[in-house]
């Protein structure tokens, strides 16, 4: 009888997680119709970082309609917001981005088409990001309230992650020190909770100060800051051999002169380092450093280098990768319409790639991704101060890159907002389980600090760095 009282016992208690499950699916689709909207809308007025006045302020208004209590201009940032409903313990966060990429205009049809040359587009979907992640917190705050759950649901508005940092100002500023666990998402190609470390990065820009001169009448009077730009960029090339294989090292030069015939005196270039470490990180910086000095050296120029920014690695978490997971598998991928299949394919087809994976891919959920990724995000940063779970959604077709025409095009469609509802639906159902299991949120707590082993967060960012455009 005890045995039998048991059955009926798990019988219960899962048939009740199912019945919460439902309800907490249904939340979120019927929020949907209006976050489409604003997804779209964020995708039309693109923004780049530090400079998301509209985007963060539509999604803010959206959480004060739902009952949320704001705070603006979080660390001094005018687009950073914190929105949190409820009281006490546990905290639980949703990070939301919305800032936009230079030079990546595209109109949302399968062919390069800007809708203005040379403007700011969404080609990392972040205007479905911020979106998605506010859907959630909403969501997740409607079921708190109906079932008289106690905690705090949290959304993290944050601003500037394409090469500006925006998260690191705001951990110094203290708004993650008293949340539980985090949890965030981004745009991709499939859909998979995540289990690798992404890599480390620092970005800065390298500034030469030469003299000016005739570069026919009188080139021996002039001191070219263009050479100590080409001097730099090839002792760094020459570095590539010698540096561990996951490490990327690119490059733009953002001024090289004014005319051919005038000898350049202000030279400027722009690099961004990345390693799977930030330790190895900080020893390949100080190389690119010595680069930068040999050019001044060689040419006869004064160099100043800049910090614009700095990302850690991401610190995983074993307990909130499989929460994330597990619930991913309960939404399931995204479905294409025929209509918007061949939209896929007219854009696969213009990647120019061989041996794309099948288009029926976005339908499926991937295992966790433990592949390194080679590109590099300031979740990291927040991964080393508290517990965070991070996913991916297929909001692109598979093979279709980020920060490219295709993948704005592809995130101001419908192929774009249904990779956004997998991602608002996974949130949601993850946020609600850590709400109402205690134990889960103990047990993320301990992953986290044996994933510290004693270490200490340090920002590549110097303390002091005044905020600014990133681009």
């Amino acid at each position: 009888m005890t045995y039998l009282n048991g059955l009926l016992g798990l019988a219960v208690t899962m048939s009740m997680a199912g019945a919460q499950t439902n309800v907490m699916l249904d939340r979120v689709e019927k929020l949907s119709p209006r976050f489409k909207e604003i997804s779209k809308t964020i995708w039309e007025n693109p923004e780049l970082g530090f400079q998301e006045t509209k985007s963060a302020g539509l999604l803010k208004d959206e959480l004060r309609k739902a009952g949320f209590r704001l705070k603006e201009n979080v660390a001094g940032l005018p687009t950073a917001f914190v929105a949190e409903w409820g009281e006490g313990k546990p905290v639980i966060g949703i990070i939301g981005e919305y800032d936009a990429l230079p030079g990546l205009s595209q109109q949302d049809i399968p062919e390069r088409k800007p809708v203005v040359e040379g403007a700011p587009g969404h080609g990392c979907g972040h205007n479905l990001f911020g979106t998605a992640s506010t859907m959630a917190a909403i969501a997740v705050k409607q079921q708190m309230e109906a079932a008289g759950w106690k905690g705090t649901i949290r959304l993290y508005g944050t601003p500037a992650e394409e090469g500006g940092a925006g998260k690191v100002y705001m951990i110094r500023a203290g708004v993650f020190q008293d949340v539980d666990a985090v949890l965030a998402w981004h745009p991709w190609d499939e859909n998979q909770a995540d289990d690798n470390s992404w890599l480390a990065n620092v970005s800065a820009k390298v500034r030469y100060t030469g003299k000016a001169a005739h570069a026919a009448g009188a080139p021996e009077l002039g001191r070219s800051a263009l050479d100590a730009v080409e001097v730099m960029t090839h002792a760094v090339n020459l570095m590539r051999e010698h540096v561990p294989q996951e490490t990327r090292m690119h490059y733009i030069i953002t001024k090289g002169g004014s005319a051919a015939n005038i000898v350049p005196d202000v030279a400027e270039l722009h690099i961004i380092v990345r390693s799977p470490d930030q330790n190895t990180l900080m020893g390949i910086w100080e190389r690119v450093q010595n680069c930068a000095q040999a050019g001044a050296l060689a040419t006869g120029t004064q160099m100043q280098i800049q910090v614009v920014s700095g990302y850690a690695n991401f610190k995983r978490n074993a307990v909130l990768r499989d929460l994330l997971d597990r619930n991913l598998r309960i939404v399931g991928g995204v479905t294409y319409t025929k209509e918007e299949a061949e939209f896929a394919e007219k854009v696969r087809a213009s990647v120019g790639a061989s041996n794309l994976p099948p288009l029926e891919q976005a339908s499926k959920v991937l295992s966790p991704k433990t592949t390194l990724s080679t590109v590099s995000t300031d979740v990291g940063d927040v991964s080393w101060v508290v517990p965070v779970g991070h996913m991916m959604t297929a909001t692109v077709p598979p093979g279709v890159p980020l920060h490219s025409w295709q993948s704005t095009a592809c995130v101001g469609t419908e192929i774009g907002r249904k990779g956004m509802m997998v991602a608002a639906k996974a949130l949601a159902l993850s946020a609600a389980e850590l709400m109402t299991k205690p134990e889960l949120v103990k047990q993320a707590r301990a992953a986290w600090e044996a994933s510290m082993k004693g270490e200490r967060y340090v920002s590549m960012v110097p303390e002091g760095r005044p905020v600014g455009n990133p681009h």
